[in-house]
């Protein structure tokens, strides 16, 4: 006896794909990038959209563009700098100096030392 739901084993949305049940799909151009690594990415765009100059390596993550023989080089990484370094950039020894000269004058001021 068969019983049950008749959309039984399906799901939203399903059902028969193609351009008649989406509509058209917008006219594309296929653009290949290369990375330093000699990576080939080739992203899809829109015909009038506007291609990017330079495209991320989903391989490498390094930098790509549409020059193959002249590919961008890899960004410089910056080492990690801490907190002192940035204030060192910021100020110089006796810009430091006169700082905490002035916050030991005021310490020293509320303990009530001369």
């Amino acid at each position: 006896m068969a019983t049950g739901n008749a959309i039984r084993g399906t799901r939203v949305g399903s059902g028969p794909m193609g351009e008649s049940e989406r509509g058209e799909s917008a006219a594309r151009t296929v653009v290949s990038f290369w990375c330093s690594n000699g990576h080939e990415t080739r992203p899809s765009f829109a015909v009038d959209a506007d291609i990017p100059s330079s495209w991320d390596c989903p391989r490498c993550g390094l930098p790509a563009n549409t020059d193959e023989k002249n590919p961008p080089p890899a960004k410089r990484t910056e080492p990690y700098k801490t907190h002192l370094a940035y204030v060192k950039e910021r100020r110089s020894d006796s810009d430091g100096e006169a700082l905490l000269d002035e916050a030991l004058a005021k310490l020293r001021a509320r303990r009530g030392e001369s």
